[in-house]
């Protein structure tokens, strides 16, 4: 009898863990479908931002963002952003650690890929009439075209900052950020050039060499740094206090936001690390003008001289690596595209080749100026890498604001 009973009761536990192990089944299967659904439809997000060939407009592959004109020369200066730009009060941030969407949409428009196609055509279409000083050194000039139109004409001292430069340039189009000017290359051995052949010559430029053509563009005034990113400032946080800040601050902080990632992807030491560094000998340094950044009539940041990025920049990257990283932790709000873009670009791991697909896709000189090296490449990925966990440190710092 007793025996009777213990079978029974073995049997009621085997039924009872078939029941736990089938359910548990179902679970695990249902467990499975979800996260292949959230896989699923976290691919198609990342697919949409990166899968299409960057063939010749980042806006194949990345959201277009919604502008009110573009930047040009002249009088286009003038609708760089919206008239109704005031100081009304805005929400300044929204998901914790993003400048809101109420003012991004009011951001002052950039140089959009459209007006970089249209004046990348001209360049390399009008004859160079005129060479003269003002851009910078003596090695560069100022080019104006048969069309009127002018260029900054860049004859790096040796061939990698002309490739710094160039490749910059190509980046900030990959991050969607629209700051710096329209850039194409040019052979000042072409017959675009005959007009200028002596100044050329007398110049010394190497008759082969490849610079690089930047949109001038007029009216322009230089812009300090901000007081929050400055050494005894509070940074740019969810919880600093933007009460005190016009429509018209927020606008310049965001886009200081971007050169903040934008300078610290490529190493580019000459602009606000260059001036923290100085600090040592020159106390007042942040309160004047910062190098190689200036501002439109109605506030857009003009990004200009990028050649100590990439290239160079990662050659003395030991030299100005502290101050880079130290400008980097001061910032915890971001522009929501750039983030998203970092973030593709690091969950694929192929900033390199994308980077590489738009430049050889969009300049006809890529193969005479050549690529990032190997190590060089390597850099730039690990620095996307190092963007996006600082991204998601800020936001799990500040989530909860």
């Amino acid at each position: 009898m007793r025996a009777v009973s213990l079978n029974s009761l073995a049997l009621l536990l085997l039924c009872t863990l078939a029941c736990v192990l089938h359910l548990w089944g179902g679970l695990e299967k249902r467990l499975e479908r979800r996260e292949r659904d959230l896989v699923s439809s976290t691919a198609k997000t990342f697919r949409a931002l990166l899968a299409v060939p960057a063939a010749r407009t980042t806006s194949r592959f990345f959201p277009r963002a919604r502008t009110n004109a573009t930047a040009g020369s002249g009088d286009e200066n003038k609708t760089l952003v919206s008239e109704d730009v005031g100081a009304r009060a805005v929400e300044p941030l929204e998901d914790g650690v993003f400048w809101s969407r109420s003012l991004e949409s009011r951001l002052p428009a950039g140089f959009s890929e459209d007006r970089a196609r249209a004046w990348s055509l001209r360049a390399r279409a009008e004859h160079v009439l005129s060479l003269e000083p003002g851009c910078g050194r003596t090695s560069n000039q100022l080019a104006t075209f048969s069309d009127g139109s002018r260029a900054c004409v860049r004859y790096g001292i040796n061939a990698e900052q002309v490739q710094g430069e160039t490749l910059a340039y190509y980046l900030a189009r990959l991050l969607g950020i629209s700051n710096v000017p329209p850039l194409v290359l040019a052979q000042p051995s072409a017959e675009q050039w005959a007009h200028v052949r002596k100044r050329v010559d007398s110049l010394q430029w190497s008759g082969r060499a490849v610079v690089s053509m930047t949109e001038w563009i007029a009216n322009l005034s230089g812009t300090v740094t901000p007081a929050p990113l400055r050494p005894d400032g509070s940074g740019l946080r969810p919880s600093s206090d933007f009460s005190n800040q016009t429509e018209v601050d927020l606008l310049e902080l965001a886009q200081w936001s971007d050169l903040v990632v934008f300078d610290y992807l490529t190493a580019n030491f000459d602009r606000l690390v260059s001036n923290l560094f100085s600090l040592q000998w020159d106390s007042r340094v942040m309160e004047r003008d910062t190098s190689n950044l200036l501002k439109a009539p109605h506030g857009a940041l003009v990004f200009i001289d990028n050649e100590a990025g990439l290239v160079h920049g990662y050659r003395v990257l030991d030299m100005w690596e502290r101050y880079h990283s130290s400008v980097l932790r001061s910032v915890c709000v971001f522009r929501r595209r750039t983030a998203q873009r970092v973030a593709a670009l690091h969950r694929y791991r192929d900033v390199r080749a994308r980077l590489f697909e738009l430049y050889q896709d969009s300049e006809p000189l890529a193969a005479q100026l050549g690529f990032l090296s190997e190590e060089h490449a390597r850099i730039l990925q690990d620095r996307v890498d190092r963007v996006y966990r600082h991204i998601l440190h800020c936001k799990g710092k500040y989530n909860q604001l």
